[in-house]
């Protein structure tokens, strides 16, 4: 049966479907393997992470279980949530790819002054105190900090976050695709009949 039919649009959509469940476990794997070995401090970073895994989870699971089922209604609400998650994706990441020097710097500065755990996550990390400015009068978790030695944390910083930007716009923008193609496979598989059905029941 060619690719136009029921049979392969339901494989293609539970394939999609496997691959957004097997990345949302990814993402709480992470998230949790960087706080249980102390990688990351920060509980709210951890947590949105975790939460962004669970929520992908669930929707890729309600995706999975209608298309094996053919339920129309719970692929119906799939496809509303996923074109809604592809229009929230598809800005953050062409905005991502579209900032430029100045605002990353004024962004930074905003996430560096709102959490004193990811100030500590960096200075620790990159060897470094302070954001612009190094003050020995203040405390400081980098291994330099005892000798005096070190540099603020912003420079370090700018040389890595515009290419993370990048790397972050470029993965979002193409999980993004991935979405607008699950939003017209479910489209197109929930007006399709199922040839091993009554065909009465579809209508």
């Amino acid at each position: 049966m060619d690719c136009a039919g029921f049979t392969c649009s339901k494989h293609s959509l539970c394939a999609l479907n496997i691959l957004y469940v097997m990345v949302s476990l990814l993402m709480i794997g992470i998230a949790a393997w960087g706080k249980w070995f102390g990688l990351v401090s920060s509980f709210q970073v951890v947590g949105g992470i975790i939460g962004v895994g669970v929520f992908l989870f669930f929707v890729a699971l309600a995706g999975l279980i209608g298309a094996m089922k053919h339920h129309q209604v719970l692929l119906f609400f799939y496809m509303i949530i996923l074109f809604m998650v592809f229009i929230v994706q598809f800005s953050v990441s062409s905005a991502c790819l579209a900032i430029n020097r100045e605002q990353q710097d004024e962004l930074l500065e905003v996430g560096w002054n709102n959490s004193q755990s990811t100030q500590r996550d960096v200075e620790k990390s990159l060897n470094c105190c302070g954001f612009k400015h190094f003050y020995t009068n203040v405390t400081c978790d980098a291994a330099c900090f005892p000798n005096n030695s070190c540099s603020p944390c912003a420079n370090k910083i700018q040389e890595h976050a515009g290419e993370v930007l990048h790397f972050v716009g470029g993965i979002g923008l193409f999980f993004s695709f991935t979405e607008i193609l699950g939003v017209w496979l479910t489209y197109r598989y929930r007006n399709q009949k199922d040839p091993r059905a009554n065909p009465s029941a579809f209508l």
